[in-house]
């Protein structure tokens, strides 16, 4: 068990000296959580094989899983990457800082463990100012996947956060819910077409109206596992909360109809259900109900804090409403198929 200091942070008026805590500990090789505009992030030295190792401690999480590395600056970049072409360069300045990750030949200066032991090295530059500064002033890149142990969804909140890594690192900043609630969308630019590795807040038709064709990994779109992920949260099952959990896709009444039918036999085996679902639809479900939001936006950023608070209150098997698969749509249902091991009920 780690002794684990956590720091509150107000956003809106950054305390620089706990930031600076928290910098001295990742400069010494240790590991730190902090805010980001997607998720919270689990962070170490990039640079540092050790403090990279503890990362995947904490995590319980294979070493063949690539990691993002995180800059305050764009100029950073030309330390840790090569053939940096135009497509990227205009991805860079339509999207950063933001909820973008691109793909690039590695430098040396990389550690294999980083790149998951590849020859590529995923990095972006988050827009939240408490992630800027703690990189800033740590004085290095910092790898960072999502603060979460392994396979299970990734914390929006800081107490999330706390509930299941207090003891796990060496520091947690606790700060505000974060913007987006979905893991940054990863982009393979080593090719001539880019290619989407996992979708997120910046979509395929954002990026193609600056830089023309952007291609998906078929991966995205079928259940088969990837025996070598190019990209964080591209293994075949994640995200995954206790319960079991099922899409149901169809017309909203038949849908309804469905997973409360599908309730009503689950609860007479005394098995407890919760169900997912867009806020106009909240009133029509039996079972443990949480509105997901409005529109995709609200549910992108409500997703990850739902399956969280189901394992709360304990649910046996979670349905879920299916969503658009365009825009932003693409990267919740890429969530919650895998938080669903691919289980889709379609009527």
């Amino acid at each position: 068990m780690i002794n684990t200091k956590i720091s509150k942070i107000d956003e809106s008026n950054i305390d620089i000296e706990e930031i600076r805590k928290h910098a001295k500990l990742l400069s010494e090789g240790n590991t730190v959580i902090f805010p980001t505009e997607t998720v919270y992030g689990l962070g170490a030295n990039a640079l540092d094989e050790d403090a990279v190792k503890k990362i995947y401690e904490a995590k319980g999480r294979p070493s063949d899983n690539p990691l993002i590395v995180h800059i305050c600056e764009k100029d950073e970049i030309n330390k840790l990457a090569t053939d940096i072409n135009e497509k990227a360069k205009k991805l860079m300045d339509e999207f950063w800082p933001g909820p973008l990750t691109m793909i690039f030949k590695k430098k040396e200066i990389v550690p294999q463990r980083t790149s998951g032991g590849l020859d590529t090295v995923a990095i972006r530059m988050p827009s939240n100012p408490i992630a800027r500064e703690i990189i800033r002033q740590s004085g290095v890149p910092i790898a960072a996947p999502s603060a979460n142990i392994s396979g299970r969804p990734s914390p929006t909140k800081g107490q999330h956060v706390c509930d299941e890594m207090n003891g796990r690192v060496n520091g947690i900043i606790v700060a505000g819910d974060c913007d987006f609630g979905l893991e940054s969308t990863v982009v393979d630019m080593t090719s001539e077409k880019p290619m989407i590795l996992r979708p997120g807040s910046v979509t395929k038709e954002q990026m193609e109206l600056l830089i023309g064709e952007v291609l998906i990994d078929p991966s995205i779109e079928g259940k088969a596992d990837v025996k070598k992920a190019k990209a964080p949260g591209m293994k075949y099952t994640h995200y995954s909360p206790n319960g079991d959990v099922f899409i149901v896709s169809g017309e909203d009444s038949k849908v309804i109809n469905k997973i409360n039918s599908l309730i009503d036999e689950n609860e007479e085996k005394g098995l407890r259900c919760g169900v997912m679902c867009l806020n106009k639809n909240k009133e029509n479900y039996k079972g443990e109900v949480i509105g997901l939001g409005d529109n995709l936006e609200e549910v992108g950023s409500n997703l990850f804090n739902a399956l969280i608070e189901m394992d709360k209150k304990e649910m046996d098997i979670i349905y879920s409403e299916a969503f658009s698969n365009q825009g932003v749509g693409r990267a919740i249902m890429n969530r919650l198929m895998k938080s669903a091991g691919y289980k889709i009920i379609e009527l």
